[in-house]
């Protein structure tokens, strides 16, 4: 086979390759803490065997009761070496904690579910402006507040989050493709696997 041949084989394949990376959607699922956000993402990939859930890393120590698979708990000194080798799709520092999600290399076929601070979500979306942001507010501020007492958060975390919130949740709307409030669990879950298959749709 010539060269030139050769070269254009390899070009195709790279093409055919970069092609299947794109065609997976990305779902980012963000919001303050004690939005449910953990919950509602479980919920998803249970539900919906073409998405896979992105676990994320971060320093902060687990919660009690909290499952073990819910993040990659790691050091400091862990989660910086894997900045410095670009291991990250986007990270960032959150009440004295690091949180970030390690760039995805989902199975073929499958969508990809990232449920990740509102920092996070803006990295996200200015690498990827085609991914679908869905935004998770609280009923209410008192309801948020109860949601993080009930998963073992202390006193004055839950001040901090709260705190957070009232900044994080002008950007999240004004960032989100949808906004969406979990009054519900059930219908949360309903309302966005039906705006992920629209957006499969839009995109088949």
């Amino acid at each position: 086979m010539q060269r030139w041949l050769v070269d254009i084989c390899a070009d195709l394949i790279i093409e055919s390759c970069v092609g299947i990376v794109t065609k997976s959607l990305i779902v980012v699922v963000s919001g303050p803490g004690g939005v449910g956000k953990s919950t509602i993402v479980e919920e998803l990939v249970k539900r919906d065997e073409r998405l896979w859930l992105s676990r994320s890393w971060t320093t902060r120590e687990m919660r009690q009761g909290e499952a073990a698979d819910a993040y990659k708990f790691v050091t400091r000194e862990q989660f910086q070496q894997h900045i410095d080798a670009d291991g990250f799709l986007e990270w960032t520092e959150f009440i004295g904690n690091l949180y970030g999600t390690p760039n995805p290399e989902p199975p073929t076929g499958r969508d990809i579910v990232l449920e990740i601070e509102v920092d996070g979500a803006q990295q996200v979306k200015q690498q990827h402006p085609e991914a679908l942001l869905l935004f998770v507010l609280p009923p209410s501020r008192e309801e948020q507040k109860a949601r993080l007492h009930g998963r073992g958060d202390a006193d004055n975390k839950v001040e901090q989050r709260l705190k957070k919130a009232e900044e994080e949740e002008p950007v999240g709307k004004a960032l989100a493709d949808y906004v969406l409030i979990n009054d519900d669990l059930a219908q949360t879950v309903n309302d966005m696997l039906g705006l992920i298959a629209k957006e499969r749709a839009k995109r088949a």
